[in-house]
């Protein structure tokens, strides 16, 4: 494999100069150019395998170039070097598709980080690997696997949302082994398992003696991920004092252990999932708004059971040879009748409860063959007993959802589209706005 090349966009000839010496001693060869137009020039006659792009450039800026490469050299891993604290220009680079972000002054060695990340790139061609793991044809899943062979060739923080037992954490490690850090690790952590008292010890470790009980140093959930992935589960369930401490040790890339005196960098690509909705967690004050918006950089939705058609018989399928082949028993049929009643069946539990079923259906068949009774569902009238227990709450949200989905599409016409003058004309705060589009699904 030849070496790695790389494109530098900068118009100060210094940081030009400083990137360039930086990534020759990686044994990376180095194009450089000082604005917008000669970038798009030079990437449309040349093949690179990273770009990296100040943010201000004289005839427009980074994020203009993020956006062409989306188009013209999808795929290139493109990272933009932003003003220190400039946390939105950054996040927005990250929506809009750039691989990573460096902030000034460039620290030397999260550089090299994020270049060494980058160019592993090179040696992954698709993952369409990992996204086979998920069991399933049905439209909902397709657009899921498009999604994470999208974002795993990124390094913004993905927030998946989901019910309980959809897969989140699934989906999760299929980011993590189809991207850059697949032979890093991959650290999961329940954020609603661990004891308030002990979750700065579990995020950021401990020196001996910091406090009563600590007998030795800890390293923490950070530093164990360092070069990987943190999947934080639950991550609504933290407290408001640790969302403080967490948006901290994510925005500055370092974390300072309890009784040590300065803080240390890590590397880490943040992934969290909750089954709740975080948005609304914001708005009831319960979650960051800040924090919703530095790991909400993109959203992954995993659609429950119940709306994915035909795929519970093939997740059923794959689950009852797994169970048979732990206990060493040959794989059950499911019957015609009981293959019926799974696709009818609502599935509160998702596939986790799918799991259950099957695994008691199989207990309590004396047979290789599973009937509709083994399943043990609840029948009809239990289900529909449940769906009048939510309908009509259900149907007034949505009836006042629609209502408000269509006010605000007419104030959003009669200014064109101007966001500041539409809530002024709602007689709400532009954030409040912002919130009501975003939660609407109306961008």
């Amino acid at each position: 494999m030849t070496d790695p090349r790389a494109l530098i966009v900068d118009d100060e000839a210094d940081i030009r100069e400083l990137l360039t010496i930086t990534l020759r001693r990686m044994d990376v060869e180095t194009d450089a150019v000082a604005d917008l137009a000669s970038a798009r020039k030079t990437l449309a006659e040349n093949s690179f395998d990273l770009c990296l792009t100040d943010m201000r450039l004289p005839d427009g800026n980074g994020l203009q170039l993020v956006e062409w490469i989306q188009s013209h050299a999808d795929g290139l891993p493109v990272a933009v070097i932003t003003a220190h604290g400039n946390v939105e220009a950054a996040v927005q680079a990250l929506k809009l598709g750039a691989f990573d972000f460096v902030s000034k002054p460039v620290d030397l060695e999260n550089l090299r980080r994020l270049v060494s990340t980058a160019l592993r790139l090179r040696g992954i061609e698709d993952s369409a690997g990992q996204a086979g793991r998920l069991i399933g044809s049905s439209r909902a899943m397709e657009r899921v696997r498009q999604i994470i062979a999208k974002v795993a060739r990124s390094q913004a923080p993905v927030h998946i949302s989901g019910e309980s037992g959809t897969g989140k954490e699934l989906v999760a490690r299929m980011i993590h082994d189809s991207g850059p850090r697949s032979e890093q690790p991959f650290v999961p952590v329940n954020c609603g398992a661990i004891p308030t008292e002990l979750m700065e010890s579990e995020f950021f470790g401990h020196l001996k003696g910091s406090f009563t009980g600590a007998v030795g140093d800890k390293d923490g959930l950070f530093r164990s991920a360092d070069g990987g992935t943190l999947f934080l589960d639950e991550v609504a369930d933290l407290p408001l004092h640790m969302q403080v401490k967490l948006l901290r040790a994510i925005q500055e890339k370092a974390v300072r252990p309890l009784g040590e005196s300065r803080e240390r960098p890590v590397d880490v690509r943040i992934l969290s999932a909750t089954h709740k909705d975080l948005a609304d967690q914001v708005s009831e004050g319960r979650f960051r708004e800040d924090l919703y918006y530095r790991i909400n950089v993109i959203e992954l939705h995993v659609p429950p059971l119940r709306e994915r058609g035909d795929d519970v018989l093939a997740i059923a399928d794959s689950l009852l040879a797994r169970l048979a082949e732990g206990w060493g028993v040959e794989t059950p049929l499911l019957s015609e009748t009981a293959r019926a009643a799974l696709v009818q069946y609502r599935f509160p539990g998702n596939v986790r409860e799918l799991e259950n079923i099957l695994e008691r259906a199989m207990t309590l068949s004396g047979s290789g063959r599973i009937e509709r009774d083994d399943l043990q569902l609840r029948d009809d009238e239990q289900q529909q007993a449940g769906d009048q227990q939510t309908d009509p709450a259900s149907t007034l949200t949505q009836r006042l959802d629609d209502v408000e989905r269509q006010t605000i599409i007419r104030a959003l016409e009669k200014t064109r589209y101007n966001k500041t003058a539409a809530a002024k004309l709602l007689g709400i705060s532009f954030r409040a706005l912002r919130y009501r589009i975003k939660k609407l699904d109306l961008e």
